[in-house]
C-alpha cells in the first residue's frame, strides 16, 4: 500500500464510521424528544422510561460522534495539508459553526440528562429538542464544506491562487441544499430503520412487548418519512449532479456514449476498458427525464471527458446501484407501513410485519455508506472538482499506512465499545426503564 491510497483508504475508514455515528445524533434526539412530549401530555410513564433509554444512547453516541469528528478534523490536516492550506480559508465557516452548534448541543445534553425534575417541565423538555436541533444543523453544516469541495464557490482562481474570498458564498455552494437535504433524509431513513428494527425484536421476543411497542411505534413513524421523501431528496440531489459534475452522472449510470432520450441503467457489470457496459436493464430516455426533466434531453457519456478525469467507474456505478436498491426497499415497506396503519391495522401485530422491520435494520445505512461512496469517489480524481487533484494534496510523509492501521483499530474498538454499552442499555430496560415489568428498581426513577 503507497502512502497515497493509504491516506485516502484513512480517509474513506474514518468517514464510513463517523457518518454513522452522526447520523445517529442528528436525528436519536428527536426521537428522544417525540417520547419526551408524549410523556408529558399522556402522563404514561412508559413514555418516560423509553425517553431516559434514549437518552443515555444519545449521550453514549454523542461522545463517540465527537471523539471520531475530532480525529477527522486532525487527519484533514495531516493527511491533505496542501487542500488545508489552501481551502481551510475559504470553507472554514462551516467547520467554525459546526464547532458552536456542537457546544450548545453539548450543554444542552448536559441540562437534558440531569434536568428531571429540577427543571420546568417544558423547559427541560425543550432542551432536548435543543439537541436535535444543533445536532441536526451540525450535520448540514459539515456537509456544506464537503459540498463546497464538489462545487467550488467563493473565491477567484487565477494563476494558481485563490483570491476575492467570499466565506459565505462558499459556504452556501450550489451543492449545499441538495447534498445537505438528500443526507439530512437519509439519515432519518437508516436511524429510524435501525432503531425500529431492534425494538420490533424484542417485541418478537415477548420481552417488555408494551415499553418496546411504544418505542418501535415512533422509531417506525420516523423511519417512513425518511424513506418516503428519499425519492424526492435523490432527485433534487441528481439533478443538481446533472448540472455541476456531468462526468459524475455518467459514472453513476455507467452511460459512455452522448446520447438524447437516455435510458436509465438497471444493474449490469462496466467495462471501462471496452467502453460499454454489459447485462444491464435499460429503460428507454428516463435517465434524460431524471436528470433534465426532459425525456429528449441529452446526457453526456463519459467519453465526452478525458479519461484520466473519469472516477473509478465500476466503485460508482455499484455504489449507486446499492443505494438505489435499499433505498427503494425501503420506500416499499413505507408504503406497507402506511397500508396497515390506516387499512389493515391487523398487521401491526404479525409476526411477519415485525420481522420486515428486524430485516431492514441495516438497509438504511448500507444505501447511506454507498451514497456517500458516489458522493465521494465519484469526485475522483478531485479533492477541489476541477481546481486542485487529489494526490496533489496529499502529505509528502512517508509511512501512511501505520497510521491507517492505528486509526482503523481506534474505529474498531469504539464500534465494540458502542455495540457492548448499547447492547447493556436494551438488557437493563427492565429493571430501569419500564415501570410496568415486575423486576423494575423504583429507587431507579431518578
Amino acid at each position: 500500500m503507497d502512502d497515497f491510497l493509504a491516506a485516502r483508504s484513512q480517509m474513506a475508514m474514518s468517514l464510513g464510521f463517523h457518518i454513522i455515528f452522526s447520523c445517529v445524533g442528528m436525528v436519536m434526539p428527536f426521537l428522544m424528544a417525540f417520547s419526551h412530549y408524549k410523556y408529558l401530555t399522556t402522563k404514561d410513564e412508559v413514555y418516560k422510561g423509553l425517553t431516559k433509554a434514549w437518552s443515555k444512547g444519545v449521550a453514549i453516541l454523542f461522545a463517540t460522534g465527537a471523539v471520531s469528528g475530532t480525529m477527522l478534523s486532525f487527519e484533514l490536516g495531516l493527511l491533505w495539508p496542501k487542500f488545508m492550506e489552501h481551502a481551510g480559508p475559504i470553507f472554514g465557516m462551516p467547520f467554525s459553526l459546526e464547532g458552536t452548534a456542537f457546544f450548545i448541543e453539548a450543554i444542552a445534553i448536559g441540562f437534558f440528562l440531569y434536568g428531571w425534575e429540577k427543571f420546568n417541565k417544558w423547559f427541560h423538555w425543550f432542551c432536548g429538542v435543543v439537541v436535535g436541533v444543533s445536532g441536526l444543523a451540525s450535520g448540514i453544516l459539515v456537509v456544506a464544506a464537503n459540498a463546497w469541495m464538489n462545487s467550488p464557490a467563493g473565491f477567484d482562481y487565477i494563476d494558481g491562487k485563490y483570491l476575492n474570498i467570499d466565506p459565505i458564498k462558499a459556504m452556501f455552494n450550489e451543492a449545499w441544499f441538495p447534498q445537505a437535504f438528500h443526507m439530512t433524509v437519509a439519515a432519518f431513513a437508516a436511524t429510524g430503520f435501525a432503531v425500529a428494527g431492534i425494538h420490533a425484536l424484542m417485541v418478537l421476543k415477548k420481552q417488555n412487548v408494551n415499553f418496546h411497542t411504544k418505542a418501535f411505534r415512533i422509531s417506525a413513524g420516523f423511519a417512513i418519512i425518511g424513506a418516503l421523501l428519499a425519492p424526492i431528496s435523490g432527485d433534487v440531489a441528481a439533478k443538481s449532479v446533472a448540472e455541476r459534475q456531468p462526468i459524475k452522472l455518467a459514472a453513476m449510470e455507467a452511460h459512455f456514449e452522448t446520447e438524447k432520450g437516455a435510458s436509465f441503467v438497471i444493474g449490469g457489470i462496466p467495462d471501462e476498458e471496452n467502453e460499454q457496459i454489459k447485462y444491464a436493464i435499460k429503460v428507454p430516455k428516463v435517465l434524460s427525464f431524471l436528470a433534465w426533466g426532459d425525456f429528449d434531453a441529452e446526457v453526456k457519456g463519459l467519453k465526452d471527458f478525458p479519461k484520466d478525469h473519469w472516477p473509478p467507474v465500476a466503485v460508482v456505478h455499484y455504489a449507486f446501484q446499492i443505494m438505489i436498491f435499499f433505498g427503494s426497499v425501503m420506500m416499499l415497506i413505507g408504503f406497507i407501513y402506511l397500508i396497515a396503519t390506516f387499512w389493515k391495522k391487523e398487521w401491526l401485530t404479525k409476526s411477519w410485519y415485525l420481522k420486515m422491520f428486524v430485516a431492514a435494520i441495516p438497509f438504511g445505512y448500507i444505501a447511506l455508506e454507498a451514497g456517500w461512496t458516489v458522493t465521494e469517489v465519484g469526485r475522483q480524481p478531485w479533492i477541489i472538482y476541477g481546481i486542485m487533484k487529489t494526490i496533489d494534496a496529499v502529505t509528502p510523509m512517508p509511512g501512511i499506512q501505520y497510521s491507517f492501521y492505528f486509526f482503523t483499530l481506534i474505529f474498531i474498538s469504539l464500534s465494540l465499545i458502542i455495540i457492548f454499552l448499547l447492547l447493556r442499555q436494551l438488557k437493563m430496560v427492565p429493571k430501569l426503564y419500564d415501570p410496568t415489568d415486575p423486576n423494575y428498581n423504583p429507587k431507579n426513577k431518578k
